[in-house]
């Protein structure tokens, strides 16, 4: 029986979806003006185990995450490069399905862009307008009247009241309200623009994924999730939107995954500690990124420096291991086998993969004293679900081609066997003298009746 900690409630919840054996899901995605950062990696991934895990579990699923394809940032960066909008932002969702695909994560099934969604946003806002939720301002734009919505604040557990004191909100004369959010933006010079009731203009962020998730999983659906910093406002917005123009609930389960940190401190540009993706797999393989991630709770902070991501890759390490020195057979899943129940218990448990993860390292150790190539076998089904050890294990271990301060693979190679000669003729000072610059380089050495074998360190 699945739970899973609704941010809406602030408790675990036994997970019923709305219809029997489906779920429909959908994320917040990405702003297409520049490469992923960590941030993004972790939503990535984070919903790409919980669709995973969903499907395992028996449930068809219907993911959606959206790309934001216009917007402030995405109009301001195109005009300082020189290039046109669409050109960037195809740029960059090119780019981000680069990274999305190195971590391991499955493409959603819909990953739609605003700029195709206008007239839904268009037809939504003169919706709000016709029930008193929304109104035009004398300057083109139009604006959501928060007070016109009881339940503004419920996801973020604020009152209106404790929001506009709390909060820190441009003043705007056209506003009724400081906390009234705006629905349609007026043309500038310049900007691209499209026709509507109130002149041209553009969409506001947040009524796009209101329109977007209607269009393809309904007006009521069971999962909303995205990164905490979306809680407010966007997520608070898109209920008002939503249950402001429809009547009725908007989503059945809210769920939220935790910050990135770095050095224990929140990531940020403005501390100069932001990391992209491709900075990030610059040094270290993609899989150990994606096992980092999975290895922390998703509804905890994540703290990421190098002593973390070296420790990830050291236990991503003796998982490979244990599949390298007993070859896994293939085992279809038995979720009933004392390992998989464990397994199964763990992620059914708010998708705890803290849990998981400790089932496979147990797993892994059995593998290594019994030499059970079926326990092998179950090893790596149970790793799968996660995204994880579907590679040649020694394809892991002697991963790297030479980049980033790493000895290539045929230097390696060439080493390994003048050390062999030099054993065979009995130079052992030779012999230990190659194995220490190999040690230094990072390279461990395995001499087995096979023969010597090598592994990244």
């Amino acid at each position: 029986m699945l739970k899973l900690h609704n941010t809406m409630t602030r408790h675990k919840e036994v997970f019923t979806p709305l219809e029997p054996n489906k779920v429909r899901m959908y994320v917040c995605g990405m702003t297409v003006y520049d490469f992923c950062h960590l941030g993004h990696a972790r939503v990535m991934v984070v919903f790409d185990m919980v669709a995973r895990w969903l499907r395992a579990s028996g449930y068809q699923v219907n993911y959606v995450r959206n790309i934001t394809d216009i917007d402030d940032k995405i109009i301001r960066r195109a005009a300082e490069n020189g290039e046109s909008i669409g050109e960037l932002t195809q740029r960059f969702i090119a780019a981000m399905n680069e990274d999305s695909a190195a971590l391991g994560v499955e493409r959603p099934d819909h990953e739609p862009r605003a700029t195709a969604y206008v007239p839904g946003m268009i037809q939504m806002i003169e919706a709000l307008i016709a029930n008193g939720h929304a109104y035009a301002a004398d300057n083109g734009d139009v604006y959501y009247a928060v007070h016109a919505f009881a339940d503004y604040g419920r996801l973020s557990g604020k009152s209106l009241e404790d929001l506009r004191a709390g909060e820190r909100v441009e003043v705007d004369p056209h506003k009724r309200d400081p906390m009234d959010f705006v629905l349609w933006k007026a043309a500038k010079p310049g900007e691209p623009s499209w026709a509507s009731p109130w002149g041209p203009g553009r969409p506001g962020w947040h009524i796009e994924c209101s329109v977007m998730s209607e269009h393809l999983l309904g007006t009521h659906f069971d999962i909303h999730g995205g990164g905490a910093d979306l809680q407010f406002p966007h997520h608070e917005n898109e209920i008002a939107q939503s249950e402001g123009a429809h009547g009725h609930t908007f989503v059945n389960y809210w769920m939220h995954n935790g910050f990135i940190r770095v050095d224990d401190e929140k990531m940020s540009k403005s501390l100069g500690n932001f990391f992209t993706i491709r900075e990030v797999l610059a040094k270290y393989d993609p899989e150990v990124v994606r096992f980092f991630i999975l290895r922390a709770h998703y509804r905890s902070p994540l703290n990421y420096s190098d002593a973390h991501l070296d420790d990830a890759r050291a236990a991503l390490t003796r998982l490979y291991t244990a599949l390298k020195n007993v070859p896994p057979v293939d085992v279809p899943l038995d979720w009933h086998s004392e390992y998989a129940v464990r397994f199964k218990e763990a992620m059914d448990d708010d998708f705890n993969t803290v849990e998981a993860m400790a089932v496979l390292f147990d797993l892994a150790g059995e593998v290594h004293k019994s030499q059970s190539a079926t326990l092998a076998g179950l090893l790596k089904a149970l790793a799968g679900v996660l995204g994880l050890l579907g590679r040649d294990p020694q394809a892991f271990l002697q991963g790297g081609q030479g980049g980033d301060g790493q000895m290539p693979a045929a230097e390696i190679e060439a080493r390994i066997e003048a050390r062999r000669l030099a054993r065979t003729r009995k130079d052992w000072a030779e012999s230990d003298r190659i194995r220490d610059e190999l040690t230094a380089a990072g390279v461990i050495l395995e001499d087995g009746a096979g023969g010597t074998t090598w592994r990244r360190g």
